[in-house]
């Protein structure tokens, strides 16, 4: 292998704005989440690939041997990306056990990391590694952590195979690779995005890889050059749903009463764009507490929206009914009827708190709500959005905690 040793991240997701009126032909904006998922893959001598994840309690190898039998003809070139090779996800679903009917997230992600390997190394020698796995991402709720997943397996597997150079510099502690680089990797966590998901958007592993802010429209993702780092609450309300569910309910809502809920469309499309031109503000000029008040007033009049859409839930209500008692502004994110919402935060050293004489500051404010959410039940994170998408770590820039994880399988 080019790389013996490796760390990589990628962060999760999050929909700011347009989600549902996306599917309609709408502006919707995705942004990273730093809450992020990292993979250390190591070369051994031990004839065998082995996966670790215990987010999931999986921990699995296979020998060299009966993955070379899987391999009897040449995949393509490790550098392009090929049409998604039916034939052998057909033999790597018989091989894990799972040849008929939908996957569990531990074969999914078996699955996604075989088919990168196989396809990356299938047409030489294949390389004996360990791969570990840790995620600060909760699984099925929305926020982008199969998709975290597969872009740092395709990152790391791709530099393990020569096909793109690690971007880490001996005296840096984090690193990112060009653009063309970030591209290939894209392409090849969308095969891994399409393996767990069947058709996905793409928007995901978009995010994954780049990171920011990316505009969504008609099926183009383009990313935004320059966006704030925004602190916010994500919060968890662990409510079961079904997204299929939902976007067909949207989907009748709009068909019974095209001359109300068009319009409301349209308007969840202009909070998208003016969300965007405040946010393109805010990196070039000073950040003031105006900037803030239109992001919180475009978080209201879009949740609200939401709910005319059908897509709300008690759970979500009593999310902004709390978050609201300490004059901070929550609308869901992603599919809705339960779910996640987000919840916007001022700076610390936010203008308007200083010029009102509050003395509860932004970060104790923030502290005392997570903890109220957390009575409601719900899981509740400090986070931020925006930052970087994936990118190579030096051991020592890993939190302790995690690399903690990463080196003890």
């Amino acid at each position: 292998m080019q790389v013996t040793d490796l760390y990589v991240s990628a962060p999760g997701k999050a929909i700011l704005h347009g989600e549902h009126a996306v599917v309609h032909g709408k502006v919707a904006l995705a942004v990273s989440l730093n809450l992020r998922t990292y993979l250390r893959l190591k070369a051994d001598t031990f004839g065998k690939v082995c996966i670790n994840l215990p987010n999931i309690d999986t921990f699995l190898s296979w020998d060299l041997s009966q993955l070379k039998q899987l391999v009897t003809y040449f995949h393509g070139k490790r550098d392009e990306v090929q049409c998604l090779d039916a034939e052998l996800v057909r033999r790597l679903r018989e091989f894990i056990g799972v040849s008929n009917g939908s996957l569990d997230t531990c074969s999914m992600a078996n699955l996604s990391f075989l088919y990168l390997y196989l396809s990356l190394f299938g047409s030489g020698e294949l390389p004996s590694l360990t791969l570990t796995v840790w995620s600060e991402l909760p699984t099925g709720a929305g926020l982008g952590s199969s998709a975290a997943y597969s872009v740092c397996l395709a990152a790391a597997l791709l530099c393990a195979s020569g096909a793109i150079p690690p971007p880490l510099k001996e005296w840096e502690h984090t690193a990112r690779w060009c653009q063309e680089e970030l591209e290939l990797i894209n392409s090849w966590a969308f095969q891994g995005e399409m393996i767990i998901h069947g058709n996905p958007s793409g928007v995901d592993n978009a995010v994954g890889t780049w990171g920011g802010m990316l505009r969504f429209l008609a099926g183009k993702i383009i990313p935004l050059s320059r966006v704030p780092l925004l602190r916010i609450l994500l919060t968890n309300t662990k409510v079961p749903r079904s997204t299929k569910v939902l976007v067909a309910g949207v989907k009748d809502k709009i068909n019974k009463f095209p001359s109300i809920m068009v319009p409301v469309l349209d308007s969840v499309d202009a909070i998208s764009c003016t969300c965007e031109k405040v946010l393109s503000e805010m990196t070039c000029e000073p950040i003031t507490g105006e900037h803030y008040n239109i992001l919180e007033e475009l978080i209201d009049i879009n949740q609200h929206h939401l709910n005319v859409m059908g897509v709300g839930h008690p759970a979500l209500d009593r999310l902004c009914q709390v978050t609201l008692a300490k004059g901070l502004h929550s609308k869901l994110t992603g599919a809705g009827g339960g779910g996640c919402g987000i919840t916007l935060l001022r700076p610390e050293n936010d203008e308007q708190a200083v010029q009102e004489n509050v003395f509860e500051t932004n970060s104790l404010m923030a502290q005392s709500t997570v903890q109220e959410l957390k009575d409601c039940g719900f899981d509740c994170w400090e986070t931020s959005i925006g930052g970087p998408g994936v990118q190579q770590h030096s051991a020592i820039s890993v939190k302790e905690e995690i690399l903690e994880i990463l080196n003890y399988y």
